[in-house]
């Protein structure tokens, strides 16, 4: 008979408690501030979601839609919501990096001597809009990929750290390609998901238009006020257990993507260039613990990484010609590779 008085068993009932109450909490968090997000932006649920996802899981989000579907008004009400500084960065061609990261500037002291001080640019914020990124030139575009890497820029050779914690939400849009500069590969494999904001039905458009026109604008709760706790519900979820074998999933799913791959449909040898980076797999591991947690399981299970395939892989799969000739899309070879390999 098992004695469950030993201070091994009471340590691991005590754990398995604090488990509990911390997924508990997860949960309570991440379903209030998407509650919240849901009283200004009607519908789009699975956005709300799978943004929190990324957000949660410390990653940053690539946002593709047409103007006008509110995602400028979903990222600040984001930032109310959780009480972060917010900053908008409008992206053009004229932008310069400085204008991002902030710049040095000769300021004279009281006595009148003079010296260069760090003014800082509006990436020092916990939340951070790029809207329109693909407007910028490369040399721009290059700014945030040290933020958005390593939490931290550098400038004339010192290194300033970015508040925690620091999300990206950039957005571009896929119908007016003139006078766009696209992302280059290292800069899309930073963002932690690509998605897509799909168009309002015509009961989502009642209630935008009920929102929008009465001249009553919804409340919104602070959640989080304690960026700490934010940081803390981060950690906590990337305890959450993987078998060997669902990991080994995500990686087969990973490796489906390159046409050079032996697991590689033929789809994928046809009109695939280059295939996902080990990022894509971190980022499928991270977002299915999250998902786990949501589900009320401590444990990842397959299902888990298929809910996190399509917005880590798509923006990780670069077509060749003849892929984009034919129209196409990288969710056709994700959802071949998922049903072969999950």
């Amino acid at each position: 008979m098992m004695d469950t008085s030993s201070p091994d068993m009471n340590q691991a009932v005590t754990e398995s408690s604090a488990a509990e109450s911390r997924a508990a909490e997860f949960r309570s968090v991440f379903q209030d501030i998407q509650s919240n997000l849901s009283k200004v932006i009607a519908g789009q649920n699975e956005l709300l979601s799978s943004m929190l996802v990324a957000f949660f899981a410390g990653g940053h989000v690539l946002l593709e839609g047409v103007p006008g579907l509110g995602k400028t008004l979903l990222v600040r009400t984001l930032a109310r919501t959780i009480q972060l500084p917010f900053a908008r960065i409008q992206f053009t061609p004229d932008l310069m990096p400085s204008d991002i990261v902030g710049t040095r500037l000769i300021v004279e002291s009281d006595s009148g001597g003079r010296g260069f001080e760090f003014q800082k640019g509006p990436v020092f914020s916990s939340i951070l809009l790029a809207d329109e990124i693909n407007r910028a030139t490369p040399k721009t575009q290059s700014a945030l990929l040290e933020a958005m890497q390593e939490g931290h820029v550098t400038i004339a050779g010192v290194e300033h750290v970015l508040p925690q914690p620091f999300f990206v939400m950039a957005t571009q849009n896929p119908l007016e390609m003139e006078g766009t500069y696209p992302l280059p590969e290292a800069q899309l494999d930073r963002f932690f998901f690509k998605l897509q904001v799909p168009y309002p039905d015509a009961e989502e458009m009642h209630i935008i238009l009920d929102r929008t026109t009465a001249g009553v604008s919804p409340e919104v709760d602070a959640v989080v006020k304690d960026p700490s706790s934010i940081l803390e519900l981060r950690a906590f979820a990337r305890t959450v257990h993987v078998e060997r074998s669902v990991q080994d999933a995500a990686i087969q799913l990973v490796l489906a993507t390159h046409p050079d791959s032996a697991n590689a449909s033929e789809s994928c040898q046809r009109f695939v260039r280059y295939g996902a980076s080990p990022r894509a797999a971190q980022a499928m591991i991270i977002a299915a613990k999250i998902h786990a947690l949501l589900d009320n399981r401590y444990h990842v299970s397959n299902a888990d990484i298929r809910l996190a395939s399509t917005h880590a892989l798509r923006h990780r799969i670069i077509l060749n010609f003849e892929g984009q000739a034919e129209n196409i899309t990288p969710e056709e070879i994700i959802a071949e590779a998922v049903a072969s390999h999950l």
